[in-house]
């Protein structure tokens, strides 16, 4: 720290190569950060997802339902403690613009097997009782600023009901939380009883269903007797984890996680160079100030030291503004409504590791350059 104002002055040297330099380091952990959240949308599923809960659906295809049957017969599955359903309905709220989760589901038996949802009792039991009812997660309260006993219609592009209409008309019972801040609750839950007796089709089916199994160790064996269970019957199952059926989910929007990699290695190369580039230039203009320097004592470890410092200094400075802006925009102003746009602490960490990592990468060679040069060299390029 003796070294800082030092440090300092010679960085503001040449203002508007240094303010462009800055400004571009800037942007980069900008982007990281942005991005780092953008894909915590598409890995934050696997990441939630229990390693003790099953999901079974159509072997075929998660658009093909299964029958209502098959719940009694996975439960007899040994290993599995209890199992719910799930079907998916397909709506959009006013405008279809408006689309988010909506699940026709067993209320009891989906708050069963998701202890990680919160409902008070009162609500919770308005739910059981009322049968046109639905429950909605926080974050879709705040978005259209609905309450508990609001009537709402939703449109379903899947489910006419028996009066041929395809808009529904649900009360909203209750609202729920999730007690993990980085889950979405971007999600409706409907009465099953009341979504299967309307729907013009499709009765006596289920989309897929939630499995919780006594022991992680023995998922692989248990999702092996319940598809055996079906095997060469006209409504093949497959079962997986949770986290294996998010991440397949995912996947169909492509490998996210690679592409978001690709683009933030590119960017940090072309800061690498940006940066690199500054610092050698800097220090091939300083050449007598060094000899100066190291004439007045000191040594080649100094400046070392010090041309380092530059540079990791213009990396921090950059670096932690864009990073910063990055936390505000994304976990304090939520300017980004988008189910789990999340910027955790591992990756603001990750972000000050890259920061100091770039800051030694771009300065170490015209920081070797500057500690090899005698002061005879130095002074005759002078």
């Amino acid at each position: 720290m003796k070294y800082f104002y030092l440090v300092w002055k010679s960085l503001w040297r040449k203002k508007v190569r240094t303010i462009l330099t800055i400004l571009s380091v800037f942007v980069a952990f900008l982007l990281f950060g942005l991005l780092s959240a953008l894909n915590q949308v598409f890995s934050g599923a696997e990441d939630l997802a229990d390693a003790r809960r099953l999901v079974t659906l159509d072997k075929i295809s998660i658009i093909n339902s299964l029958p209502s049957s098959y719940l009694a017969r996975i439960e007899s599955v040994p290993g599995v403690e209890r199992a719910a359903h799930a079907s998916w309905f397909g709506g959009y709220y006013q405008d279809p613009r408006n689309q988010f989760a909506q699940f026709a589901v067993d209320p009891a038996r989906y708050l069963d097997v998701y202890p990680e949802l919160t409902i008070p009792d009162d609500q919770r039991e308005k739910w059981l009782r009322t049968r046109d009812s639905v429950i909605v997660g926080r974050d879709l309260v705040e978005e259209f600023g609905w309450s508990v006993g609001d009537r709402i219609p939703m449109y379903s592009s899947i489910w006419t009901n028996t009066s041929g209409s395809q808009v529904w008309d649900f009360e909203i019972a209750g609202v729920f939380d999730s007690e993990d801040p980085r889950a979405s609750t971007q999600m409706m839950l409907i009465q099953y009883d009341y979504f299967d007796e309307g729907r013009a089709f499709g009765q006596g089916t289920m989309g897929w269903f939630i499995i919780a199994i006594d022991s992680a160790g023995n998922a692989a064996q248990i999702a092996n007797a319940i598809d055996t269970q079906f095997a060469n019957s006209p409504n093949e199952t497959k079962t997986s984890t949770e986290a294996a059926f998010a991440e397949s989910f995912i996947g169909q929007y492509g490998n996210i996680g690679l592409i978001i990699t690709l683009i933030l290695t590119a960017v940090f190369f072309t800061i690498l160079l940006v940066s690199g580039n500054t610092m050698s230039q800097s220090v091939r203009e300083r050449i007598p100030e060094l000899a100066v320097l190291k004439t007045l004592g000191f040594t080649d470890g100094n400046v070392l030291s010090i041309v380092l410092a530059e540079s990791t200094f213009v990396m921090l400075l950059g670096g932690g503004l864009g990073l910063g802006l990055a936390l505000l925009v994304v976990n304090v102003l939520g300017a980004v409504p988008l189910p789990g746009f999340y910027l955790d602490a591992a990756a603001v960490t990750n972000g000050v590791v890259y920061i100091v990592l770039a800051g030694v990468a771009a300065g170490i060679f015209p920081a070797l350059q500057a500690k090899r040069l005698t002061i005879i060299d130095a002074l005759s390029r002078a």
